[in-house]
């Protein structure tokens, strides 16, 4: 029984993408549309958007690198730790350990997940550290990217109150993931 129904979702699974597009090409000639040439002028316009955000996309990059290499995000955990220890809250230094994935996350995702990966490395996926990591991998976003991929698409050069309210809503899901983190796991 548990073989057919498997089998059964693995065809459907197989089938949905295909079946999908299918679909839409027949909704498509049904009304009339001409499949083709719509195809291929959003293929074009598809092509003139990625290249207009490639300025974009080298800026945020060489951002990311030029922080990462810098070493700033483990001088800002040693100032952190210092902060903590003079206040008397030495215990708190090892959930520093997250700080450079809160830090790196509205940055660059490949960079989180390299933290993430460390973290595991060095703590392990199951222990309190990697939970909560993990937990803010998916309760933060790629603040910096997604605003230079989506205004560099449409051009918009003022981001006004976008770049704040987001990075707030980063703040907010980072210690929510803590919080919700030290909550169920500890």
């Amino acid at each position: 029984m548990i073989d057919v129904f498997r089998a059964v979702l693995d065809a459907v699974s197989q089938w949905s993408i295909p079946g999908l597009m299918l679909l839409i090409v027949l909704w498509g000639r049904a009304k009339g549309v001409p499949m083709y040439s719509a195809f291929v002028t959003g293929a074009k316009e598809g092509f003139n958007v990625a290249v207009m955000i490639i300025p974009y996309l080298v800026a945020i990059l060489v951002v990311v690198k030029v922080f990462t290499a810098s070493g700033i995000f483990e001088d800002i955990k040693t100032v952190a730790a210092w902060g903590l220890s003079t206040v008397g809250a030495e215990e708190a230094a090892e959930g520093l350990e997250l700080l450079p994935l809160a830090l790196i996350r509205p940055l660059s995702g490949g960079g989180a997940r390299g933290v993430l990966v460390e973290i595991f490395d060095t703590h392990g996926p199951d222990s309190l550290l990697g939970q909560i990591a993990s937990l803010m991998m998916g309760s933060t976003e790629t603040t910096f990217y997604v605003i230079a991929v989506y205004y560099g698409a449409v051009q918009v050069r003022n981001s006004r109150h976008t770049l704040p309210a987001c990075l707030a809503a980063d703040a907010a899901g980072a210690i929510a993931a803590v919080l919700v983190g030290l909550l169920l796991f500890a």
